[in-house]
């Protein structure tokens, strides 16, 4: 049995230009962002990694916890994890106490790639973004984003998971 499928809520002009102004900011300032790494031989996927690494506890974490909080599926940190291993920057590491899983592991040479990027991405970061922003545009922008991420986070679990794995 067919259930009909109801009538798209289209967008309305105000919501069409903030979609789409979002859209094109935030493909754009990722680009250039990505650009300003490449002196150092780094994607903006790997520094984020590698930051994320480097903000934990012995700079390691569990690989399904890295895949979480980066909001990537185990399939593409597996990927980037092995884009990463052959330059040196990260290792994985056995879960000793399950033996099910794998802690990715920043080495020495992660560390330091992070170390000298992060001038530089920082600068690159307040100039392409937080200088354009007031206190209070910064401030309405993080409880904006912090709300759309908490609703995404448990259905990118879901969906991308198989539902499999449920937010701790």
């Amino acid at each position: 049995m067919n259930a009909k499928k109801s009538e798209p809520r289209w967008l309305n002009p105000r919501e069409m230009k903030a979609w789409r102004s979002y859209i094109i900011a935030s493909r754009r300032l990722l680009e250039a962002l990505d650009f300003d790494l490449v002196g150092h031989d780094l994607s903006m996927a790997d520094y984020e990694v590698l930051a994320q690494l480097s903000e934990s506890p012995d700079r390691k974490l569990r690989m399904s916890e890295l895949a979480e909080i980066a909001m990537v599926s185990k399939s593409r940190l597996s990927h980037r994890m092995k884009v990463m291993e052959k330059a040196g920057w990260v290792r994985r590491e056995e879960c000793l106490e399950d033996k099910r899983g794998y802690y990715a592991v920043m080495t020495e040479k992660g560390w330091k790639a992070i170390v000298n990027a992060a001038p530089d991405h920082v600068a690159s970061v307040r100039n392409r973004f937080v200088d354009h922003l007031t206190s209070k545009d910064q401030e309405d922008l993080a409880k904006i984003f912090d709300r759309v991420t908490s609703q995404l986070r448990g259905q990118f679990i879901n969906e991308n998971l198989g539902g499999s794995e449920k937010k701790k």
